[in-house]
């Protein structure tokens, strides 16, 4: 890909994506139950080999999938993104057995993934997680304090409890696992969290679904002394922060990419309407208060879209900033597909409002990006953040830039 636009095969594979989820998708997201995981979805998924894509690919894939599913079929692009979201952990951090026993199943789209990271206490504050991991004496361990049992993690027999609730999980409760963030050492931020894979069928696991503004599965979880073992721990132990943090460094940008594809459909129903409206002896398109909106619309669809490429590129690329290229991409895209939504109901009046018109449908799902994988405040923070960082603290505000 240049800088400025996708090569003459990345374009007709999004072309190609693009009808495929009108043609074989967007009957089967018709016919499934809003809030509902819908499994004949995921095996269409399967068998078109997009979710095995998801663990071939790099960023700018999953952003093209993302971006042209979402254009013409959002609840293909949720379900395929959920898959990702869930199961990337194993992939990057799971032992031969999970990666064996899970990747396939998610890849055929037989086995539901989860993300269960969010909390009813802690949403975008990730390192506030209160789920606790304490350690199972009753699991081959001798009742030593807990940096003992975790240093015994290696002889298969050390285990914990998981004791709390998680909030706002996808595809729960009807997932098949979960990627689960505990706290294995209370106090210790974001240092003290430990990520685990826990099948669906866990004694003590239970859940309810929740009914969302959008029409997506996620659901609540209780866990009720759910047992764990080290065969079950997805990377070291206190280090699942960083593993819930790669994964949204990869997933952020292409929340991005979602939302851009969210935008263009909008874009696009605009064009056609405004063309064909008749308004005040003319078309609607001839009224320069309205072509300059569209244009506004176009305008930052496509910066959006750049800033998402470029974030992607930089993962693939291995770049430093990753960090702040991802948070700078979800922010701007998911910000910027609410606006250009918004302004296409506006233009299209009150038929865009009618239960089944394309643009309630993404009203509705377009206002969910601004929280899901950390709000745009939590994007705004990691920006600042991460500026600060790099700024040299020997250079003064003379030296900066300044005129």
């Amino acid at each position: 890909m240049s800088a400025f636009s996708l090569e003459p095969a990345q374009a007709a594979w999004c072309a190609e994506l693009r009808a495929l989820a009108v043609e074989r998708l967007r009957p089967l997201a018709d016919a499934g139950e809003a809030g509902r995981v819908n499994r004949p979805l995921l095996a269409a998924l399967g068998k078109l080999g997009l979710l095995p894509r998801l663990f071939t690919s790099g960023a700018l894939d999953l952003c093209l999938m993302r971006e042209s599913l979402a254009r013409t079929c959002a609840e293909a692009e949720t379900a395929l993104a959920l898959q990702g979201l869930g199961a990337y952990p194993v992939r990057a951090h799971g032992t031969a057995a999970q990666r064996a026993r899970w990747l396939p199943r998610v890849a055929d789209g037989t086995a539901a993934a989860a993300f269960a990271l969010s909390e009813p206490g802690a949403g975008s504050d990730a390192a506030a997680l209160s789920l606790r991991a304490t350690p199972d004496t009753g699991a081959g361990s001798t009742g030593a304090g807990a940096g003992e049992v975790l240093d015994a993690r290696s002889d298969g027999r050390s285990g914990w409890r998981l004791s709390g609730e998680k909030c706002w999980i996808s595809n729960a409760p009807e997932a098949d696992f979960y990627t689960v963030f505990a706290r294995t050492t209370p106090g210790a931020g974001a240092r003290g969290v430990t990520a685990f894979l826990v099948p669906a069928d866990r004694p003590g696991l239970t859940g309810t679904p929740l009914e969302m503004l959008a029409p997506h599965p996620l659901g609540a979880l209780t866990f009720d002394e759910v047992p764990v073992s080290a065969d079950d721990l997805l990377g070291e132990p206190d280090r699942g922060f960083r593993v819930a943090m790669g994964t949204l460094n990869l997933f952020r940008p292409s929340v991005g990419a979602a939302a851009v594809g969210m935008a263009q459909a909008a874009l696009d129903a605009t064009l056609a309407h405004t063309r064909a409206r008749d308004a005040f002896g003319g078309k609607l398109c001839d009224l320069q208060t309205v072509a300059h909106q569209v244009a506004e619309m176009s305008l930052r669809t496509e910066a959006a879209r750049l800033m998402v490429y470029a974030a992607a590129t930089a993962y693939d690329t291995g770049a430093p900033d990753v960090p702040l290229r991802a948070a700078m991409a979800k922010l701007l895209a998911t910000e910027t597909a609410q606006y250009v939504v918004d302004r296409a109901v506006q233009l299209h009046g009150a038929r865009a409002l009618r239960r089944g018109h394309l643009l309630e449908h993404l009203y509705r799902e377009v206002r969910a990006p601004r929280v899901y994988e950390g709000a745009s405040e939590v994007q705004r923070e990691i920006i600042a953040k991460e500026l600060y960082a790099r700024r040299s603290p020997t250079v003064g505000a003379g030296e900066a830039g300044g005129t």
